[in-house]
């Protein structure tokens, strides 16, 4: 059998709110709670385990979701809506653009803890660089 990771504990300050928020943007569903977790699965079988804890004992997080075009479209245009901030780089300096990096695109977000969410459509290192003059 080969290594999957199947899930991972995202700390928040409220498990439902924040399970609720990146389901909402990515389309997908909130399960069932369990124990102290909130669990948002994703198509490839890896759940986020919400999970409330105290504020102080936080660490921010990055976690990357590889969407479809068509899904980055409706997630963008959730995002859009609820009039959540977005960058286009993970340094948040360039608010409201989206990238195109890896011949596809991506977009910058934070989770209501300030967790750094991204939304891309191709995989880092998917799409070859031209060669430039140099080469």
């Amino acid at each position: 059998m080969s290594v999957e990771l199947n899930h991972t504990i995202v700390h928040a300050r409220d498990n439902r709110e924040s399970a609720e928020f990146l389901a909402t943007v990515l389309g997908l569903e909130v399960g069932p709670e369990w124990g102290p977790f909130v669990p948002v699965a994703t198509g490839n079988g890896v759940t986020l385990d919400f999970a409330t804890v105290p504020a102080g004992s936080i660490t921010v997080q990055h976690y990357a979701f590889l969407v479809s075009d068509q899904e980055f479209d409706a997630s963008f245009e959730r995002i859009q809506q609820a009039g959540i901030t977005y960058f286009a780089d993970p340094y948040r300096a360039q608010p409201g653009e989206i990238n195109h990096h890896h011949g596809g695109r991506g977009l910058y977000f934070l989770d209501p803890v300030g967790h750094g969410m991204e939304i891309i459509t191709r995989p880092y290192g998917s799409h070859e660089q031209p060669p430039t003059a140099a080469s």
